[in-house]
């Protein structure tokens, strides 16, 4: 089959999922690869039985080929390629060299293996990033210019990937590789989901391939199945391939029989298959009736912001915390940001202890939110919580680690990292799913390479970061890195960072136990000898001073409170 030239005047249908059907065949937990060899039977007659349900494609059972007991990956892919040719040739269907994510000097060697063996097509699917997967394409189309390749991305219902990807973005990725010939989804989510990320897309691949599941996995009787139908699939199929899509198939749990009527129905349906209400995401929602940023309008008017961070408490008592907030923004403070759980330490929540000064005080917050303890759909699901709240600003950081001694009973998560937290927020608001956010970063000034900074600076940036918050200016390196940010991104907003230092001991602590801090020697050789009024008095001096010195490259500043002394931040303010 001529994969090209079928496209122009048709679509082209793949088969399902050789791994669950294989297990539900076969229910012993054995490697699915390793049967190309120890099974050849089997296979074979799994790949017939797609081709004699109508497909026009078949995937080689070779997703993860790479240390199967026994065997060389030479010869767990020769067996997967050579069953599948056998079985697509009285069909004349075409046969995808197929892999799944693996590090990309496995998919190398993979990748010219099946050159070897004369493959001509390639499937790239359940990918949750673009990378290395251009490197990967070049390389084919440099030993066979003729070879058609398809990437396919793993994303969830609200269209992003484990890895927090959107899948939009890498659609696009992929489209923009002149290598690449298709781009599509597959599997975790069903037909229904991916028709609506389908009729969703504000820009549509020149060739896209949809592969769901048959639906979503339940337990039965200790074994995981799908309870999707195959005529429920076939049509979410049809009205997928009116939508746009070119190349379709399936995925986990789609059996020769959902493959069937998928052939059926798209065979008797005409083209003009209604599409469901998902595909008016097309056009541009209403805009978000959400209420005010306050503190993004003062930006706006170019005012100079004085953003406080104050420690949520380690307990349910807060009437401290509430107390020292109220304080400082009669001080003079325009926001107060919230550490989420800083050092990995558990404390109350950032988000709703924002949400509450929103409410109660009037206060707009910038809570922190770490990429650590929450996977997607807890970020989505505060991201709506603070939405509702009224709280317009966030701070993306990607989180201190969990200490090494607590690793076997605190899991992280980081399904993001802080740039791919930001972006996601901005689509978020962009899709009018929550009221559009003002989101910031973090800047680490006293970066040892603060060349590489000020790069995952620019990333943060192109995500929708519209500003940042830097770690404490001190010395005159940090002073020198935060003017080469002002001149390298001049139309971001700088929150200068500043640390009361309180004594001697403080100072010593921070240089030696908390990452991003430098304390210069000479000011800590200032604090001996001193006593607590006496160190207090010069860390409003300094503070000050530096405060000061920072005004020509920053849209503000950004206090830290140490010990809860609310106090000495008024101190702070009123010598401004």
């Amino acid at each position: 089959m001529n994969v090209r030239e079928c496209l122009k005047a048709h679509y082209l249908l793949f088969d399902g999922a050789m791994g669950t059907y294989y297990n539900f065949l076969y229910p012993r937990g054995e490697r699915t690869e390793a049967a190309n060899r120890q099974y050849p039977s089997r296979i074979r007659a799994i790949h017939r039985a797609y081709l004699s349900a109508g497909a026009m494609a078949v995937k080689t059972n070779t997703f993860s080929p790479f240390d199967v007991e026994g065997e060389t990956l030479a010869q767990t892919l020769e067996a997967g390629y050579t069953l599948a040719c056998e079985a697509a040739a009285p069909f004349d269907a075409a046969v995808f060299a197929d892999l799944g994510p693996a590090d990309p000097d496995d998919l190398l060697r993979a990748v010219d293996c099946f050159l070897s063996l004369g493959a001509d097509h390639f499937l790239f699917e359940t990918f949750s990033d673009f990378s290395g997967l251009d490197q990967i394409a070049a390389h084919i189309k440099a030993e066979r210019p003729e070879a058609f390749i398809i990437t396919s991305f793993a994303v969830s219902p609200d269209g992003l990937t484990r890895h927090g990807l959107h899948a939009e973005t890498l659609l696009r990725q992929a489209n923009d590789c002149s290598a690449i010939d298709a781009a599509g989804m597959n599997c975790v989510s069903g037909p229904s989901h991916l028709l609506r990320l389908t009729a969703g897309l504000r820009e549509m691949p020149e060739r896209l391939s949809v592969m769901p599941n048959a639906g979503y996995p339940a337990i039965v009787r200790g074994q995981t199945v799908f309870e999707g139908t195959p005529g429920y699939f076939a049509g979410r199929m049809a009205e997928i391939g009116a939508a746009g899509a070119r190349i379709l198939g399936g995925c986990c749990g789609t059996t020769p029989e959902f493959i069937r009527k998928t052939r059926e129905t798209l065979d008797t349906q005409s083209s003009t298959v209604g599409i469901s209400s998902a595909a008016h995401n097309r056009s541009t929602p209403a805009a978000y009736k959400g209420g005010r940023n306050r503190l993004a309008e003062k930006f706006a008017a170019g005012q100079r912001i004085i953003a406080v961070e104050l420690d949520p408490p380690v307990d349910a008592d807060v009437s401290r915390f509430m107390e020292g907030a109220q304080r400082l923004v009669r001080a003079g403070a325009d926001t107060v940001t919230i550490a989420d759980c800083p050092i990995a330490r558990p404390r109350v929540d950032a988000c709703m202890l924002a949400a509450k000064l929103r409410r109660e005080l009037g206060i707009d917050p910038i809570p922190h939110m770490t990429c650590r303890d929450r996977n997607i759909n807890a970020t989505r699901a505060l991201l709506l919580g603070l939405s509702i709240e009224g709280v317009r600003n966030v701070l993306t950081v990607t989180g201190d680690p969990v200490p090494t001694a607590e690793r076997d009973e605190v899991k992280s998560v980081f399904s993001f990292h802080s740039a791919i937290l930001a972006d996601y927020i901005r689509r978020l608001g962009e899709e009018n799913i929550v009221a559009p956010f003002q989101v910031f970063g973090a800047l680490n000034v006293n970066a040892a390479n603060f060349d590489a900074e000020l790069r995952k600076a620019q990333r943060k940036r192109e995500a929708g970061v519209c500003g940042f918050l830097t770690q404490p200016v001190m010395s005159d390196r940090a002073f020198e890195n935060l003017a080469q940010a002002h001149e390298a991104m001049p139309d971001m907003k700088i929150l200068g960072g500043v640390i009361p230092v309180v004594s001697e001991r403080n100072a010593l602590f921070m240089n030696n136990e908390v990452a991003g801090i430098e304390v210069p020697d000479e000011i800590v050789t200032r604090y001996h000898g001193l006593d607590r009024e006496q160190s207090e008095a010069l860390a409003v001096e300094l503070s000050a001073a530096f405060a000061k010195r920072m005004l020509p490259y920053t849209a503000g500043w950004y206090f830290m409170t140490p010990f809860q002394r609310v106090s000495l931040i008024e101190r702070i303010l009123a010598a401004l």
